[in-house]
């Protein structure tokens, strides 16, 4: 089964910047669209990011819109997510998922994915 991994996360203080790793070894990422989510305990996951199979579409949540970037590096096998301008409310553990088929205008909803990486924390504080 397909198993992602994600890596990158840290402690950063406000306005710091990370960039998160999502890779899949042994499987072709290219196949799937993926979708970044966040997660704070007691709360729901929530959808970040997802980009398509081909990189060419990207959709973000609005409460990481013009600071967060997911791309994808199909040679090396990996999806990334850059966060800038990170503040407290970012505080989260961070995961991937993928998807062979969705609706790029759907695809931050949880609901389109049903196997997510154990996660990466990203603490954001002073």
């Amino acid at each position: 089964q397909l198993r992602l991994v994600e890596s990158g996360g840290g402690s950063v203080q406000p306005g710091g910047s990370l960039r998160l790793s999502c890779a899949a070894p042994g499987f072709t990422l290219s196949l799937y669209t993926i979708g970044w989510f966040r997660q704070v305990p007691g709360k729901a996951r929530e959808g970040v990011s997802c980009i398509s199979k081909s990189g060419s579409s990207t959709n973000y949540a609005d409460s990481v819109k013009g600071r967060f970037t997911t791309t994808r590096d199909d040679a090396a096998n990996t999806v990334y997510l850059q966060m800038n301008s990170l503040q407290p409310e970012d505080t989260a553990v961070y995961s991937c998922a993928p998807v062979r088929v969705v609706n790029m205008v759907t695809c931050t909803l949880n609901s389109e994915y049903n196997n997510w990486g154990q996660g990466t924390q990203v603490t954001v504080s002073s």
